[in-house]
């Protein structure tokens, strides 16, 4: 598993923390940025996680903002990349099990860090559960290739 991480300066102290984890786990991560809490602009780092997904330089990407909505938006503008804005396990848990989400945004202003690594712990435990599901994935994949020129 390696994962691709990156954060504006509203979600910069969650990224060190999340990376903490990480290296404790010894889940091998590239972080995309940002280094510090000086202002960046959001989209800059939530595109470069989302290509190394994409590129299949890494298996999931963690993109943290103050909310998660604007990192998310920025997400699912790539093709391929399905992207949820989790704020609790079983919001995390249906994302990855009915969405096999790809990129995991993250609100720094809604949840602790121990809340994010909760969120981080099950979707790294949640299979997707296929059947029904793989239906609605293909018909993300058609509407993408009819909308994504």
């Amino acid at each position: 598993m390696k994962i691709a991480i990156g954060a504006d300066h509203g979600g910069y102290k969650l990224k060190e923390e999340i990376k903490k984890y990480l290296e404790d786990k010894q889940i091998e991560y590239k972080d995309f940025g940002t280094f510090s809490e000086e202002r960046v602009d959001y989209p800059v780092i939530a595109k470069e996680v989302c290509k190394s997904v994409q590129n299949k330089q890494a298996d999931l990407g963690i993109i943290i903002c103050k909310t998660g909505y604007g990192m998310s938006i920025v997400a699912n503008k790539f093709k391929g990349i399905r992207c949820a804005a989790c704020y609790n396990e079983q919001s995390a848990k249906f994302a990855k099990a009915h969405n096999n989400i790809n990129v995991l945004a993250l609100g720094a202003e809604y949840v602790s860090t121990n809340e994010a690594i909760c969120i981080l712990r099950m979707i790294l435990a949640t299979e997707f559960e296929g059947e029904r599901h793989n239906i609605r994935l293909k018909m993300i994949e058609e509407i993408e290739k009819e909308n994504m020129k």
